[in-house]
């Protein structure tokens, strides 16, 4: 059937695949067509299955000739490209696209027929230097002042709530009832909000109140004109100046405990002291910087790695990525499809400009893990039989025993995967820089 074929390697990661298929075989493909017809059609005059072939090929002659060759070009494409080299052939999820397709028709009886498809292939590159390389992190520790705030946090989520009689203060938790006020000093009945539960200083209210709540006490009354600016971060009144009747119904204030040996015996069975609950707490948190830290090598090194690599990554690629991670979006939302469009276009929003803010990071990905799996085909990290048997033998419970051996190099493939990044990590040297705080580093507004 294929006469010729060649694979041309084109720019942004593509392929021009290029078929000859001779003339006798689209002459068979057309003929056992016309023949399928013959059978299956009905015409006036004749009874089906006894339509001539010739009033066949007269009436629908060039139709099924098109509809015939087209099928014939797709299957060879089909069985070309299960013969190509693994460079060659295209993405699973990118769509050969035919090239000068009005050049070729109509389609001429007797002719060989030679046509071109572009496609996705995975990008071509060569593999960085990956060992060897001197990355700077950050120096992160565990200071008395972590584990002071750490303590802090505990007395907060230990504290007691009682009604307070004095002045609202930053950390009290007020109950308002607050509407907008016309211009002859009325209540804007659909702005109003009765009994609103929030924390002084959080901002968790539509008005960005707290700073009014301040100082007033329970039962006062009090109306408040405020202008609003971008920064505000209030849907719709950037810009705008509004006057508001506040009315604080109710005010409670948190006591702290005492931070003594009875305190750490109520946070955990197993602190007896003060010291023990520090000494936990400072555990913990070296914990939680070791694997900080991990995370950070790892990002440090692959942006080492990949800094110095250019290559187009397929658009096919990243849209097959940003679309699982719509799917997932969608599903960890816990709602319909449908209700999250609406609630964006609610936003002034749609799936394409989100989908189009996480371009960057999918892209970001896309080229660590195929910079990574280059790696691990370079180093070809050794998999004993037993160890790929006993993964195989985990992840293939449920799948027949015929259909166990197409999925092995696959498991086989993972396992080589999972060991490219403790192979970087350790043959690349991390150089720490200066010291820092551990909640100086995960919270950068707070300095040391």
């Amino acid at each position: 059937m294929v006469t010729e074929k060649s694979v041309k390697e084109l720019e942004n990661s593509q392929a021009a695949l290029t078929l000859t298929i001779d003339a006798a075989s689209i002459e068979d493909a057309y003929t056992k067509r016309i023949q399928k017809y013959a059978k299956e059609l009905t015409l006036p005059g004749f009874r089906k299955g006894h339509v001539p072939a010739s009033v066949i090929e007269r009436k629908y002659g060039d139709s099924i000739r098109e509809e015939s060759t087209f099928d014939t070009m797709e299957s060879a494409l089909q069985d070309v490209i299960k013969e190509l080299d693994a460079k060659d052939k295209p993405l699973p999820f990118a769509t050969p696209v035919l090239q000068d397709e009005e050049k070729l028709l109509p389609f001429k009886k007797g002719e060989d027929i030679t046509f071109t498809v572009v496609y996705d292939v995975r990008p071509s590159f060569e593999v960085p230097k990956y060992t060897g390389l001197e990355v700077d992190i950050p120096a992160v520790e565990v200071t008395d002042k972590d584990i002071d705030s750490e303590v802090e946090k505990l007395r907060n989520q230990n504290a007691v709530v009682k009604n307070k009689s004095g002045k609202a203060k930053d950390g009290d938790i007020a109950t308002i009832t607050y509407a907008e006020l016309d211009e002859d000093g009325n209540e804007i009945e659909s702005t109003k909000r009765s009994d609103f539960t929030f924390t002084i200083g959080s901002g968790y209210n539509f008005y960005k109140l707290d700073k009014d709540v301040v100082g007033m006490k329970k039962d006062d009354t009090k109306t408040v004109e405020k202008t609003y600016t971008e920064e505000d971060n209030v849907p719709g009144y950037a810009g705008k100046t509004v006057k508001l009747s506040v009315h604080l119904t109710e005010l409670k204030e948190r006591e702290l405990p005492e931070v003594d040996d009875d305190f750490a015996q109520d946070i955990k069975d197993e602190y007896k002291t003060v010291q023990d609950m520090r000494d936990g707490i400072k555990k913990d948190l070296e914990k939680k910087v070791e694997d900080v830290l991990k995370n950070e090598k790892e990002e440090a090194l692959m942006k080492a790695i990949t800094e110095n690599t250019s290559f187009t990554i397929p658009e096919s690629m990243i849209n097959a990525e940003l679309d699982s991670r719509w799917r997932n979006f969608v599903r960890s939302s816990q709602l319909s499809e449908d209700q999250i469009l609406k609630f964006l276009e609610m936003q002034g929003e749609t799936k394409e400009n989100l989908q189009a803010e996480w371009r960057t990071d999918v892209e970001s990905m896309l080229r660590t893990q195929l910079v990574l799996d280059a790696i691990r085909e370079k180093e070809n990290f050794e998999i004993s039989e037993d160890d790929l048997n006993a993964e195989c033998e985990k992840q293939l419970k449920n799948v027949p025993d015929s259909e166990k051996d197409s999925y092995k190099e696959i498991i086989k493939d993972n396992m080589q995967f999972e060991k490219v990044v403790p192979f970087l990590l350790e043959n690349n040297k991390f150089k720490e820089g200066k010291k820092v705080s551990y909640t100086a580093y995960t919270n950068p507004s707070v300095k040391d």
